[in-house]
């Protein structure tokens, strides 16, 4: 019973630790969102030359810098809840490929804004909303892993109404452009990473059927070379072998 106790203790501490090591980075992003707001107030600037201007040397920077800057308030707060929780999310179920697949939502977004947007300034940090809540979506569904399956769902639930956010002409002076392609980053690095970082479980009893599969094919095979006798071993010569069940 206390090494029971013990070991559930143990567990609870990890995943506590786990759950504040994901706020890590989510936090620092979107401290810095509101860092660049709170910039823009205090030194009456204006930041949007920061953002992407597509396939102008200018816009280039924006790639890193646009997520950062928003146009108001209201703008940055819309983004940033939705940004912080999905991260987190990232982060929490996916901590050995979270890094990259943030950095790389981020970039790949940013490019592809940069090479195919409207002639405008496209600032905000949506495109990578939209590609963490793709890759977490498309991810649960095609690890086929009911924890993350149900977090695809729980996603749908929340947020289902993003999807008219890909669309152009639904929500004026949005870069649906940014969403649209923040989409298909996350969809892409979705099905790229499907092997690395949670797998559905494999369970013992899992692997025991996979053992009676194998002996029953054995034994099969066994009565089939007994029963053809010389003809199955001049076919093959000394051995015989049966195909293993894949896995």
């Amino acid at each position: 019973m206390a090494g029971e106790n013990d070991s559930f203790v143990s567990e609870e501490a990890f995943l506590r630790k786990k759950f504040l090591l994901s706020l890590i980075i989510p936090g620092i992003f979107v401290f810095l969102m509101a860092l660049a707001k709170i910039i823009e107030l205090i030194f009456e600037t204006d930041l949007s030359m920061l953002g992407i201007y597509p396939l102008s040397l200018k816009g280039v920077p924006g790639i890193i810098l646009s997520p950062f800057i928003h146009a108001d308030f209201r703008h940055l707060l819309n983004n940033s809840l939705p940004l912080f929780l999905l991260s987190v999310s990232l982060f929490y179920f996916y901590s050995e490929i979270a890094l990259k697949i943030f950095i790389m939502t981020w970039i790949f977004t940013g490019l592809l804004v940069w090479t195919g947007g409207r002639e405008a300034w496209h600032i905000g940090a949506s495109g990578i909303v939209y590609g963490l809540a793709a890759f977490l979506f498309f991810s649960g569904i095609l690890r086929r892993y009911y924890r993350l399956t149900a977090l695809s769902l729980l996603l749908v639930f929340l947020y289902g109404e993003m999807v008219w956010g890909l669309f152009p002409g639904i929500y004026k002076n949005i870069s649906w452009e940014s969403h649209m392609l923040g989409f298909i980053s996350g969809i892409f690095l979705a099905i790229i990473y499907r092997r690395e970082g949670p797998q559905k479980p494999v369970y013992d009893w899992m692997e025991e059927e996979d053992e009676d599969e194998d002996s029953d094919g054995e034994e099969g095979a066994g009565g089939s070379v007994s029963g053809t006798g010389s003809r199955a071993k001049s076919g093959t010569g000394n051995r015989r072998s049966d195909p293993l069940p894949q896995q």
